[in-house]
């Protein structure tokens, strides 16, 4: 009986989970294993020990299309009480349609809203060679999503070191490790607010 007991209090107290659902800017793509700003994150809420684990379902080469076909098995698998969502800059880099990414980004959203977890949405800007007016919109989608959905926004995920060459790879697409706790900051921004205490 105390067997049984003691395994539904630990049921019970199982820390929420907060999963993080992007591409390679969140798999830690060419970096060592634990430099990469999710493994931060899990590091800052054991610091600070807040009651909350970090699962990352992060995909290198990732698109908004497959995050669309890959949430519902993340969320059961994850079951989270937070979603971070992550995805984007490879529809931009492949110059997709932004009415087609922000359609697939908020059916990630309202799925996650289904399966009863909170959405943190991180948005990403173009640069300016892809042209005026498809940077405008890809930004645009963005905020769009969070007030039409409802969710906050992190406007930018690069914010602060989009322009400094030195914290990139040699592909000049992927942050180094040393970028990766500007890239926590930037979250954290978003995510702090939503944490319980």
């Amino acid at each position: 009986m105390l067997a049984v007991l003691l395994a539904c209090c630990g049921t019970a107290l199982a820390a929420p989970v907060i999963l993080v659902f992007g591409d390679s800017l969140s798999a830690a793509y060419g970096l060592p294993q634990g430099a990469g700003w999710v493994a931060l994150l899990g590091e800052r809420l054991k610091q600070r020990q807040a009651n909350y684990t970090v699962a990352n379902a992060s995909i290198s080469g990732e698109t908004s299309a497959g995050g669309a076909r890959q949430i519902e098995g993340a969320l059961k698998r994850h079951r989270p009480a937070i979603v971070i969502v992550e995805l984007g800059a490879n529809d931009g880099l492949r110059g997709l349609p932004v009415a087609r990414m922000k359609s697939n980004l908020a059916a990630i959203i309202r799925a996650a809203k289904r399966s009863h977890a909170r959405v943190l949405l991180v948005g990403m800007l173009m640069p300016p060679n892809y042209g005026a007016r498809y940077v405008r919109s890809f930004r645009q989608a963005f905020e769009e999503l969070a007030l039409e959905q409802r969710v906050p926004l992190v406007p930018f995920l690069l914010e602060g070191i989009a322009d400094k060459r030195e914290m990139y790879q040699i592909d000049n697409l992927h942050p180094v490790a040393e970028a990766q706790p500007q890239l926590l900051e930037n979250v954290w921004r978003g995510l702090a607010p939503m944490l319980v205490k």
